[in-house]
């Protein structure tokens, strides 16, 4: 009796000598599609609010990661004609739209020698649910800490009414970045030719964004 007494008293003490479970990584499902609306052809490539890299600037340097974690510098895009795409991140319905319209689309870009590239807040594993979901075929890059972002003037700030409002529908950005910083892309497309900026388009009106057709207008040289 008194060595079974003597077990039960030990029980106890073990477990609260384990080590605490750690908590369960974010889960993430990117959001279904839904269709922009092309802007008017008097619109297509303007800055809204004087946002976004004017047409000749240079791209500044910047280094961040792809949806693997591995690094990508702005070298990648100053090297080759490349279309650069901001997103507001994958819980973006409009975004996903716009994701798989272009993915639908690569190889005509592809033909006419443009590479595309995707950026978001998203952290790698968000970016990659995105990447794997519309089987995107170019690269899609994660960029929670804003370099790429502030490099190219398109960073918006989301204030306390629009965290909440975007909840409301069950839109948490603060997972999706893995930070607290309620920063996002205003949406915006460029082209970037030599290191420059050779066309730009930038609207803070997240459902209306050039579609791929425009876009392949545009870029042919």
């Amino acid at each position: 009796m008194r060595l079974l007494i003597r077990l039960l008293l030990f029980v106890p003490l073990m477990s609260a000598c384990d080590p605490p479970t750690p908590p369960s990584a974010p889960t993430f499902e990117a959001s279904s599609p839904k269709p922009l609306t092309a802007p008017a052809a008097d619109a297509l490539g303007t800055r809204e609010d004087g946002l976004g890299l004017p047409v000749g600037a240079s791209i500044p340097s910047f280094e961040i990661q792809d949806f693997r974690g591995e690094s990508f510098s702005s070298t990648a895009i100053n090297d080759a004609d490349t279309l650069v795409v901001f997103y507001r991140g994958g819980w973006c319905p409009f975004c996903n739209f716009q994701i798989r319209e272009l993915s639908q689309s690569h190889d005509k870009f592809k033909a006419l020698g443009v590479s595309l590239v995707a950026i978001s807040v998203d952290q790698p594993d968000a970016a990659a649910v995105t990447r794997n979901a519309y089987e995107v075929p170019f690269s899609v890059l994660s960029d929670p800490d804003l370099k790429a972002h502030e490099a190219f003037n398109v960073v918006l700030q989301v204030g306390v009414a629009g965290v909440a409002g975007l909840a409301i529908y069950g839109h948490d950005i603060e997972k999706w970045s893995g930070k607290d910083h309620h920063k996002m892309a205003v949406p915006a497309v460029f082209l970037v030719r030599d290191g420059k900026v050779a066309w730009a388009h930038v609207a803070r009106d997240y459902k209306t964004r050039p579609s791929a057709e425009q876009l392949l207008t545009i870029v042919k040289p």
